[in-house]
């Protein structure tokens, strides 16, 4: 039997991320996911995947019950063109109740540490339930993202979450993506004409000014060090 390991390494020999979600979707044995946010690297994903009707990539997306509205409505936009249901995972009820009754409505201003702990009840958590006993992740990160991406590859294996990642973008520019999406008509969040580059929770995002960063937009009172919210921890 051919292993996962093998058959993975020999994506990097296809050309298009068409072919290469393909040769996933027809060779890896087992539970593949795609996680979305919605965000314009998410939507090119999404489409290589509706637009091919690849029926064995589950796709979901984090509802944290913080997003903006016009995310709700790219959400909704994806699932009316492509005919395809996205399922959503959402925090858990008890441990958010009394995060919020200990710690106030937005306690993720005054620490890091209470943003991170915020991040993990609505993101980490419902993540790790997404990926139960899947053997391949998709997801949308690009080597240009931050620093702390620079040295991610296409394929990895997550020693945390005991499975192969896959980052089909990694390579792609931010123009690379728009450029893509104009071209197959993919809808895309509003908000990311507004110079809203990395879009989360509403209350954590705000738009970048001309000549910063990528992910000056998120968390923007910490430091850049810290800018990190756990989904992609290795």
């Amino acid at each position: 039997m051919i292993k996962l390991e093998d058959i993975l390494n020999k994506i990097t020999d296809l050309k298009t991320i068409e072919e290469k979600l393909a040769y996933i979707d027809l060779n890896v044995e087992g539970k593949i996911v795609f996680s979305t946010s919605f965000g314009f690297e998410d939507q090119v994903i999404s489409h290589a995947i509706f637009s091919q009707k690849l029926q064995n990539i589950e796709t979901f997306t984090l509802d944290t019950g913080r997003v903006f509205p016009e995310t709700y409505t790219t959400w909704n936009k994806t699932e009316l063109k492509y005919q395809q249901k996205i399922k959503a995972y959402y925090p858990p009820t008890t441990e958010l109740e009394n995060f919020i009754e200990e710690n106030g409505i937005n306690p993720f201003y005054d620490s890091v540490e209470l943003r991170k702990q915020c991040c993990y009840i609505r993101k980490v958590i419902p993540l790790n339930r997404a990926l139960e006993g899947a053997s391949v992740w998709i997801a949308g990160l690009r080597a240009e993202q931050s620093n702390n991406r620079n040295d991610m590859h296409e394929i990895e294996w997550d020693e945390s979450k005991k499975l192969f990642k896959f980052n089909p973008l990694i390579n792609f520019t931010k123009e690379d993506c728009f450029a893509y999406l104009k071209e197959n008509r993919v809808p895309y969040n509003p908000l990311h004409d507004k110079g809203f580059i990395s879009i989360g929770c509403a209350p954590c995002t705000r738009a970048i000014q001309e000549g910063e960063d990528f992910r000056a937009g998120r968390w923007w009172w910490e430091d850049e060090t810290k800018k990190e919210c756990g989904l992609h921890a290795k």
